[in-house]
């Protein structure tokens, strides 16, 4: 077997379908993941997948691999990430999500969880997984496992309905753009006409299409938010919604179309989780907005830092018991949902606090944004080492400079401003994320930081 190390990634498995990824491997992958959880008295293992042309026989082929090794496999077929950690949590067993997420069409991959929706990484499980793929994963000699089939999108509708009550909301307009993704799947269950929610949804772009044929499902990339920020001022909707490929991301648009970023979401979701519990601990990353962990405090909480990345975050949580956590790429985390990241259940936090106050989406969110942001930025780079040292060396030696390297290099500057500049983990790119006062300081730290990586 070859080298595995292109497609299993710091947090889940993808790579191109037919050149980097099969369903013979695919297989064998299932099979590892079953070894891997039996020794941890899982009874079966719940698997969903997403609207891609090659999910529905990847996810079979898994199901073979962990069929073939005695466990048990509970399928829910079309889902989204989330909707699967759903089924991990309330069920208690390990979960596979098939799902590529936002990457391009000839992707797929596998997002894998122990019970509870325990992340499964690097450094949890993934290892040994590539390792015994590698090595041939070695035959079971008992009965074969089998395969049952469950619905689960009604109780995870419910279950969410459950933890964010929008019944004294006033009725707001919404408008929604799937992407061709699972949102398409999710959004109108969530919020059908037999929930009783005061919200009417605008949908864009709900047809299962793996192909994305109207525009990527990557919301993180501006372009692909060009035709949701012109509808909702079409609309005159109260707010618009914007879904990832599996949607476990969840982006905001105000009703003006501007984009609402998501650590002003981080922001306000902590205020909203911490009214329920004053004095709880609530993680953020160390590229969210200055302002977060300011609110957190502010509002009586205990703001915990922590790298960027789900697993280091999940970690946190569990550690601190903490109740929400949130990430500058629109990934958020909930105690409630089993430290699981869950783009609806933020959604449904957003629309709640907008209905029960009179005013525009703007002006609540302008509570929250308080600093001017650029943004991230990448660069290639020949030696990504070479060049953070060069912007260490450049600003580690000014008066009231501090930096530490938690997670790439943070440079803070006495005048408020900050950095993080960090090395991407699968390409040769800086990735640059530049925060100050105002528009002007942050262009002109973003061009100094920039010449000295580019130059």
């Amino acid at each position: 077997m070859s080298d595995l190390s292109g497609i299993v990634k710091a947090y889940d498995i993808r790579g191109v379908v037919g050149e980097q990824l099969d369903e013979d491997l695919v297989a064998r992958f299932g099979a590892a993941f079953a070894r891997l959880v039996v020794g941890e008295a899982a009874s079966a293992v719940v698997i969903g997948h997403d609207m891609r042309d090659s999910s529905p026989g990847l996810s079979a082929a898994f199901a073979d691999g962990v069929m073939s090794q005695g466990v048990d496999v509970i399928s829910i077929g079309l889902a989204s990430t989330d909707q699967l950690y759903f089924a991990s949590g309330s069920l208690n067993l390990p979960g596979a999500m098939f799902t590529a997420s936002h990457n391009p069409a000839k992707y797929n991959g596998i997002k894998l969880c122990r019970a509870g929706a325990a992340p499964v990484g690097q450094d949890s499980g993934l290892a040994e997984i590539k390792e015994s793929v590698e090595q041939g994963v070695p035959p079971f000699e008992g009965a074969r496992g089998s395969r049952t089939e469950r619905d689960v999108l009604a109780a995870y509708a419910e279950y969410l309905r459950r933890l964010v009550d929008l019944s004294g909301s006033r009725p707001l307009t919404v408008v929604v753009d799937a992407g061709n993704g699972m949102g398409g799947h999710t959004v109108p269950e969530v919020f059908s006409a037999q929930s009783g929610l005061p919200i009417k949804v605008v949908p864009m772009y709900f047809e299962l299409d793996g192909t994305f044929p109207n525009h990527e499902a990557n919301p993180l990339d501006p372009a692909n938010l060009v035709d949701l920020q012109a509808a909702v001022r079409a609309e005159g909707a109260d707010a618009g919604l914007a879904f990832d490929g599996d949607a476990d991301r969840c982006f905001v648009i105000d009703e003006r179309g501007d984009a609402v970023s998501p650590s002003a979401i981080t922001a306000l979701v902590a205020a909203r989780e911490l009214a329920k519990e004053p004095g709880g601990t609530v993680i953020h990353n160390l590229i969210t907005s200055k302002a977060v962990p300011e609110i957190i405090a502010e509002r009586g909480g205990k703001a915990v830092r922590t790298r960027v990345g789900h697993s280091f975050i999940k970690s946190m949580m569990a550690e601190t018991d903490a109740i929400f956590g949130g990430e500058h790429s629109a990934h958020y985390y909930f105690r409630d949902f089993w430290r699981a990241d869950t783009g609806m259940l933020a959604a449904l936090h957003v629309l709640a606090a907008l209905g029960e106050q009179d005013a525009p989406l703007s002006e609540l969110a302008a509570e929250y944004q308080r600093y001017a942001a650029s943004g991230e930025i990448n660069s290639t780079v020949d030696d990504q080492v070479a060049r953070q040292i060069a912007v260490k060396d450049a600003f580690g030696g000014r008066r009231g400079v501090t930096i530490d390297e938690l997670d790439g290099l943070t440079v803070e500057l006495p005048d408020g401003g900050w950095f993080n500049l960090r090395p991407s983990n699968t390409e040769p790119l800086l990735r640059l994320n530049v925060e100050a006062r105002d528009e002007t300081s942050v262009r002109a730290l973003t061009d100094e930081v920039l010449a000295i990586i580019r130059g």
